[in-house]
């Protein structure tokens, strides 16, 4: 009974942080409305502006709807791009198209997590070019991709396993959901228009794994001898059991998706969510905010050379190069030596701008390293952070370890955190990159809220997102706009010198599509 208490005792702490919105306009600056981590009644559009500004847009997915925006400086939509299901992220390619993640609304199997089973690509004038699902009851697309020089795209994967087979590979029985875990896979994707694509590289997770638990499993060794694998008893404990009437309360308030059930319920134990790709050096990096650290990887593998420890540009197949944020995990450092807490969206500094090679990350902080039902606790004294870091390599282009020591840098390089601490917070989703001009563009995804930071950690631009699409249920209801009403997983500046935006005619669009706005909250109850 006391489990069952406990969830509802969150839920119900959630639901309070909207009762206890403020409502009221002021001069007071959006970010510091509150401590309200969705900023649902607090004023949105273009907050902020200044002179000198680099010019360019903002390109952002909106919530619970098929598209995708381009927005000005002066926070005017000039552009539109539209899928057929809930737009998720999307990346701008040189000639105005864009690859998109699309919402399946029907994949079966996987719930919380972030999966939705499909990719778009999207001319610019609206035309459904590529159309490719990848959701099965054993594997679906989830979180992010990465677009690749050659047209192909790299995505992470959820892929099932069994009890048995997580017993069978040294995970400790208390930790595994009665479903079996959920195991991660990066694919590449050749791209075969109008529909498909055919799969030409694999990595997976579970062919990089070590445990101390059981020498009679496989897997077993030291993790500290081996910081090149991962020990496969972290990630997230599974939950406490709760009855199917629990869970169908929770899934009527918006607390779990539709495919969950009582025996998956903790199934996704690593949550990778985040990719990038360096052309350079030919390697990628994803992000686990379960296990606060980040990773890289070699892509010059073949896919046999990527299942082992040798082979490939950097020699150790499929292993990690490299590792940071929580050396904890390979028994390495205590706690005092970690850095990261949840975090989002890493990826390199591009060629041309200030800190090229260098790591960007958003540092989410949330509370109970990553716990879903504390996100709306509005005491929460929690922060965010945004870090760059500078990754220790030698003149071979390898990433240096001393025997025993942790995988530096031993702290960033630069970061951003909101001068009085508590009025930057997004607990969960969001994402920053680098600038041409040396600022650094922010998503503070809970809130929808972007702006763009000069490296002394002045903010020089603010605009919230007011859109949120209408989008309903495979059964025709409604998809509530609590809690989430105008939350925002990545959002992209794009300079007005893209090579994507020459010769097109960027005018705001007339009229401008219509603003959400947020249904008022319960009437508050006299003293």
């Amino acid at each position: 009974m006391k489990k069952i208490l406990f969830y509802f005792s969150t839920i119900i702490l959630i639901v309070l942080l909207f009762n206890c919105s403020d409502n009221k306009h002021s001069d007071e600056p959006a970010a510091k409305k509150g401590r309200d981590i969705f900023g649902n009644y607090i004023p949105r559009g273009l907050t902020k502006t200044t002179e000198g500004l680099s010019p360019g847009y903002i390109m952002f997915s909106v919530p619970n709807s098929p598209y995708t925006y381009l927005v000005n400086r002066k926070g005017e939509v000039v552009h539109e791009w539209k899928g057929t299901y809930g737009a998720f992220n999307a990346y701008l390619m040189e000639d105005g198209t864009i690859f998109q993640g699309e919402d399946d609304p029907d994949y079966p199997v996987f719930g919380f997590g972030g999966p939705y089973g499909r990719i778009q690509k999207i001319s610019w004038d609206g035309k459904i070019l590529w159309d490719f699902e990848h959701a099965t009851e054993e594997e679906i697309i989830h979180h992010d991709f990465a677009v690749l020089p050659n047209g192909n795209i790299l995505a992470i994967v959820y892929e099932t396993t069994s009890f048995d087979e997580a017993i069978a590979n040294g995970r400790k029985p208390e930790m595994i959901p009665p479903q079996g875990p959920w195991l991660e896979k990066i694919v590449e994707i050749e791209p075969q228009e109008p529909r498909g694509g055919k799969i030409i590289w694999e990595w997976y997770l579970e062919d990089h794994l070590i445990q101390d638990f059981d020498e009679s499993k496989a897997n077993y060794g030291n993790p500290a001898e081996h910081p090149e694998l991962l020990d496969f008893n972290l990630g997230m404990p599974i939950p406490p059991p709760i009855t199917q009437d629990s869970l169908d309360v929770m899934k009527a308030m918006g607390m779990a998706e539709r495919n969950q059930t009582t025996d998956n319920l903790g199934s996704d134990i690593f949550h990778f969510n985040a990719i990038n790709y360096n052309p350079e050096l030919d390697q990628i990096v994803f992000s686990s905010p379960y296990l606060s650290e980040v990773f890289i990887i070699d892509h010059s593998t073949t896919t046999e050379d990527a299942a082992g420890h040798e082979g490939g540009k950097y020699g150790k197949g499929g292993d990690f190069l490299y590792r940071w944020g929580n050396p904890e995990n390979y028994q390495r450092g205590d706690s005092t030596n970690r850095q990261l807490f949840g975090q989002h969206d890493v990826r390199w500094i591009e060629p041309g701008k200030p800190g090229a090679g260098n790591l960007t990350v958003f540092n989410n902080h949330p509370p109970g390293d990553f716990d879903f039902f504390k996100m709306g606790v509005t005491d929460t004294l929690n922060y965010s952070m945004v870090s760059e870091i500078t990754p220790p390599f030698n003149e071979k282009g390898q990433y240096m370890l001393t025997a025993n020591q942790t995988f530096g840098p031993e702290k960033p390089t630069w970061f951003y955190r909101a001068k009085d601490t508590l009025s930057f917070y997004s607990p969960f989703i969001s994402g920053a990159h680098r600038m041409h001009n040396g600022n650094t563009f922010i998503n503070e995804g809970a809130r929808g809220r972007f702006f763009e930071v000069t490296p002394e950690n002045e903010i020089v631009w603010e605009y919230l997102n007011p859109y949120r699409g209408n989008i309903h249920k495979p059964n025709g209801e409604p998809n509530s706009p609590m809690f989430m009403a105008f939350s925002e997983f990545r959002a992209t500046f794009v300079p007005e010198d893209h090579p994507a935006l020459q010769g097109k005619e960027l005018k705001p669009l007339d009229p401008q599509p219509a603003v959400f706005v947020m249904p008022p909250p319960p009437p508050k109850e006299s003293k």
